[in-house]
């Protein structure tokens, strides 16, 4: 009669190592796998506006949908494309970034604040403050 409880007590006790094993693994430091200084998209709009980094790094844009972005450098004015390269930003013209994908755009060597636009959307910028 001592021997169903014992069986149940040992196999109580397996099934708590085996959670508290599972539960340290997914536990696992998530921002080691993080990519920083992402930007999604959505089908017509960059989801932030802006973003700030340091200088040196990168920007990593993220297609979201199935639509196909063409970016630059330059900004939308009033419904008008206005292409341009500053002085110190990374030359990005015509990269295509295409639906469920992302592309890099960096490094950024030089502080300041640089302007990147989707060349088919209109109204679509982003600002790109380097500290």
């Amino acid at each position: 009669m001592l021997r169903k409880p014992g069986v149940i007590l040992a196999l109580c006790s397996v099934i708590v190592l085996l959670l508290a094993a599972c539960g340290t693994a997914s536990n696992a430091n998530p921002a080691s796998h993080s990519i920083e200084n992402v930007v999604h998209m959505s089908s017509m709009q960059f989801v932030q506006s802006s973003i700030t980094i340091k200088k040196g790094e990168s920007v990593t844009l993220v297609a979201d949908t199935i639509t196909t972005h063409i970016i630059a450098n330059g900004t939308w004015e009033q419904g008008k494309a206005h292409p341009g390269a500053e002085p110190g930003a990374p030359q990005v013209k015509d990269l295509q970034v295409a639906g469920n994908s992302s592309q890099t755009i960096g490094p950024f060597t030089t502080a300041g604040t640089f302007k990147l636009y989707c060349a088919i959307h209109s109204g679509m910028n982003l600002t790109v403050q380097v500290v």
